[in-house]
This record gives C-alpha cells, structure tokens and sequence, in this order.
C-alpha cells in the first residue's frame, strides 16, 4: 500500500504520545471553562489561534499550494467525523468527571485497532484480538447495564456519547492513515481548524443568543446551546493555550497516523487515561 513508504514507526510513536498529552490538557481546559461558555464559542476561538499555526506549518512542509487536493470529498468526511465527535465527547465532558468521560472515550484505540484489518490491511494476531475484546467489555462494564437511572452520574445517553465520539475518532484516525500517503500533517490539521471555525460560525449565526437554551435543564443541551459572551479578562490566557494547544495536537495526531501503523500507533493513546486521572484529582 501507499502508506508503507510513510513507515516511521519510532516517530509516530513519539507524536501519538505528545497529541495525548495535548488532548488531556484540552480537556481540562475545556472542563475548566465550561461553567460559563458555550462549546461551538470555545471551539471557535480554539480554531481562530489554531489556523495560524497551522497554516505555519504548511509553510514549513511545503508552501500553500500543497493545500490543493484531489480527494476534496474524502478530507470532507473527515473533517465532519472530527467536529461529530469533538462535539459528543465534549458536551459528555460538561456532566461526567473527566477521567470517567475519557476512560468511557478510549474504546476508541480498540476500534482503530479491529478497522485497521479491513480498511487498511493491517494484520493483528489472536492476542490482540483477545484484547480488543476485553477492553470492549470493560467499556460495557462501565456503562454499568444492571444500574438504575438513579444510581447513575448521569443519564444513559450521556454515558453513550463518549463511546459515540470514540467511534468517529476511529474512523477519522483511518481515514488519517489514507489521506496522510498524499497530504502532510500541516494540511490535514488545517482542514480540520478551518472546518471547526465554520461550523462554530454557523452554530453562532443559529443559536449565539443562546435562544435555544432557555429553560434547559440539561446540562449537555445548556453547554452546546447558551449564548456567546465576552471571555473575562482571566480567562484569555487560557483561550490562548487552548488554541495553540489545538493546533499542537491536529499536527501531531495527524503525524503519528501518517507515519505509523493504526494497530501499532493506536493502544499508546491509552497514556490519556492515567493522566485524566490526575488531572480529574
């Protein structure tokens, strides 16, 4: 295949392990904010600082003109798999404590792993089958079956979104792999921010007031759905660090994908877990 001439497995790793340590910092960042903003107002400001960056780094990998694609459709999907699942996993965020949204989320390197076999030819072995298939029943586990509503953190659906976001993530990650044999990583996270920044433009020019939110009692709904408001003084230092974070992590998950085989790449993800740990302490 294409992708085997990208075969930088060392490198790869490396990347996996730095976009990790970016997401969990984009988590707590998240959490930390979203008692008093609305997510597509954060996401906007995320990608605003994060295109810059990224376009930077287009500069660096080869100029603009490797922005132009044959595949417009293909990066597309992607692009809308990414903002589908930022979406799901974040307005889980705003309810659940964050090592128990992540740790619900990283089924996701398991879903890599058995797609990585038909979609992009990948071999894994009986062992790694057997697993995939224990973490699979760790996360039905944690979606505790017998459990009544009242007994829960939050609702059932809630509790899926993190697992729905996971499966996007999956997809996205293999579609990475693909585009990545004829795209950099600069341009794969620029496709990315430029789409945040549109789709959070329309979700202000639909629902900015925050019309849409009142008297919502959920807190997900509540989350996605109140209005815009000028960031306090105290917290654009954070909205800063968010959008340079951003743009840190599109360029690494993009690189490691790229440059590493989905099966090997995707179980060093887990390193999120222990830290949404410490982080959630």
């Amino acid at each position: 295949m294409a992708t085997d001439t990208l075969s930088r497995p060392g490198l790869a790793i490396i990347c996996i392990l730095a976009g990790t340590v970016g997401i969990t910092i984009n988590d707590v960042l998240i959490k930390a904010l979203s008692g008093g903003y609305p997510l597509h107002q954060m996401v906007f400001l995320r990608a605003l600082i994060a295109l810059p960056l990224s376009l930077g780094l287009v500069l660096l990998e080869g100029g603009l003109h490797k922005l132009r694609t044959d595949r417009p459709f293909t990066h597309l999907l992607r692009c809308v798999l990414v903002i589908f699942s930022n979406m799901s996993y974040f307005a889980a965020l705003a309810v659940l404590p964050l090592a128990e949204a992540m740790a619900l989320f990283y089924v996701a390197p398991l879903l890599i792993t058995l797609l990585s076999v038909p979609f992009l030819g990948e071999k894994i072995g009986p062992w790694r089958i057997g697993a995939v298939l224990i973490g699979l029943l760790g996360v039905v586990l944690m979606q505790r079956p017998w459990a009544s509503a009242a007994d829960l953190p939050a609702s059932r659906l809630v509790l899926l979104l993190p697992v729905i976001s996971a499966c996007g993530y999956a997809i996205n990650s293999i579609l990475t792999r693909r585009l990545g044999a004829r795209a950099p990583a600069s341009v794969l996270s620029t496709y990315i921010q430029a789409t945040f920044l549109i789709v959070a433009l329309g979700f202000w020019a639909v629902a900015g007031d925050g019309r849409f939110a009142e008297g919502a009692t959920n807190r997900s709904v509540i989350f996605l759905l109140r209005p815009w408001v000028w960031p306090a003084p105290e917290d654009w230092s954070l909205f800063v660090l968010l959008g340079v974070n951003s743009g840190l992590i599109g360029y690494c998950l993009s690189q490691a994908y790229r440059l590493g085989r989905a099966a090997t790449i995707a179980p060093f993800e887990y390193l999120a877990v222990p830290m949404a740990f410490v982080a959630g302490v």
